[in-house]
């Protein structure tokens, strides 16, 4: 599959919305479904790209396959875990009909080029559940370490790991 990683457009929002919604909801990831108050910054791709940096990945044929959102060096108002001298990358979610075909990987793969680009950057953290195998997956391919004294709660019975890729 040919897939290109890019940041989002506006005229992508809706769709990688979405996708994100879709994933986060098919996945159980949302302990309240469709009222979970989380799904309201999961679908608010236009602030997300506003005030951090979303990418997507796209099919050949022009269709929002994925996305990520990246926040640079310093935190800002996306970023759960970054301390100083780190970014963080959130919010991967792939498309059912997409997954196992490379998107999820091109994703964090861009995330790591690009917290490598940012002066003053020695580390790329995330945050994820314990039931998301196939992120795991490509976090170990990457490289990233566990950091289990990092994990935190953002909201009650609400446990993420926490990861760590070193420059």
């Amino acid at each position: 599959m040919d897939i290109t990683i890019r940041p989002v457009r506006p005229e992508e929002h809706r769709a990688l919305a979405e996708v994100t919604a879709q994933a986060y909801l098919g996945d159980g990831l949302l302990a309240f479904g469709e009222s979970d108050e989380y799904l309201i910054e999961l679908r608010d791709v236009p602030r997300r790209a506003a005030e951090a940096e979303v990418l997507v990945a796209v099919g050949e044929d022009g269709r929002v396959l994925g996305g990520v959102t990246f926040v640079a060096e310093g935190g800002g108002p996306w970023a759960g875990l970054a301390r100083a001298g780190e970014a963080e990358l959130g919010m991967l979610a792939v498309a059912r009909e997409a997954r196992r075909r490379g998107a999820g990987e091109a994703l964090v793969r861009a995330c790591v080029e690009r917290a490598r680009e940012v002066e003053g950057c020695a580390r790329l953290v995330l945050s994820t559940r314990a039931s998301m195998r196939a992120a795991h997956r490509i976090h170990d391919r990457l490289g990233f370490v566990r950091t289990p004294e990092r994990d935190w709660q953002p909201t009650p019975g609400v446990t993420l790991s926490t990861y760590a890729l070193e420059f």
